[in-house]
């Protein structure tokens, strides 16, 4: 159906579907493209702030502020399009399209324990992040449930790389409530990459885990944290490549007409051809040996 036949309410849920739909990385290029089949300038700047909100959202788009990572998210929502940073204790709205910050409002926070379990945590958070990410960022926020606290850790690293044709995101959000003796941690791991050379390959992978920590003290409970993120994370991380290695070696199978063993060991050329008995014709310029014995040889 052509979208010159479609009302504008119909027009608005289309473009914020499709734009909602846009890979992580790739919601300015999706944005781009529709503009110039709308070509309705004002319909596509409101959309495309209604569903950069809701991007920004769904893959925690990192920002900076003071020299601080920024995750945004759907807890540090404030309303009317509004973020809020504990670290920074600053409200604002992002332009994801424009990549910056507008109506920058201070806030005040109030200093308890909960914050100060939260400033702890943070820190330990970011010791694990420095060692296992090239480029990655975290948050620990803060949230009153039902007159339960509760403290949320999210991490968040990622690689553009358009010119290559593919991107990645690897994202991870952790909850659990404060509690004096005993809390239950609740975390999602999120995985997603898109290749688009040749192939418009999308992969997703996710996981979904609970896990019980002891509550001694702040210092404790922050290490203890960071330590259970790190070894959930690397089994994760561990699961997928090998499920990527088993995809990898069941896709070589079916190309293959011939089922041989995958040995994934380094062959010495140079020693196979001197070991062979080569004829050799310098007049012609090539090798002939015998097919039947390297076929066997490889085999």
């Amino acid at each position: 159906m052509s979208l010159s036949v479609l009302s504008r309410k119909e027009k608005e849920r289309v473009i914020r579907r499709l734009l909602i739909q846009a890979p992580p990385g790739e919601f300015v290029n999706a944005f781009d493209d529709l503009c110039l089949l709308i070509r309705d300038e004002k319909l596509m700047h409101h959309q495309g702030e209604c569903a950069g909100h809701q991007h920004c959202q769904k893959y925690s788009v990192p920002l900076c502020i003071d020299g601080n990572p920024v995750l945004l998210s759907h807890h540090n929502v404030m309303g009317d399009y509004r973020f809020f940073d504990y670290q920074s204790k600053l409200s604002f709205k992002f332009d994801l399209l424009q990549n910056q910050l507008r109506d920058i409002q201070s806030h005040g926070i109030i200093r308890n324990e909960t914050e100060y379990l939260r400033t702890v945590v943070l820190c330990a958070l970011k010791l694990y992040v420095n060692d296992h990410f090239p480029t990655g960022n975290c948050n620990v926020l803060r949230k009153t449930i039902k007159n339960k606290e509760f403290l949320i850790a999210c991490i968040e690293d990622h690689n553009y790389e358009t010119g290559d044709c593919w991107n990645g995101l690897w994202k991870s959000k952790w909850i659990f409530q404060v509690n004096p003796f005993l809390t239950q941690v609740t975390g999602r791991i999120f995985l997603q990459a898109h290749f688009f050379r040749c192939v418009n390959l999308h992969v997703q992978i996710s996981k979904d885990l609970k896990e019980s920590l002891e509550v001694v003290n702040q210092a404790q409970l922050a290490l203890s944290f960071a330590r259970l993120v790190e070894e959930q994370e690397n089994r994760f991380q561990a699961a997928v490549l090998e499920e990527l290695q088993e995809l990898s070696n069941e896709a070589l199978r079916k190309i293959i007409r011939r089922d041989l063993p995958v040995t994934r060991t380094l062959i010495d050329w140079q020693r196979i051809l001197s070991d062979l008995n080569l004829v050799m014709y310098p007049k012609l310029g090539y090798v002939i040996y015998s097919r039947s014995v390297l076929c066997n040889w490889i085999i």
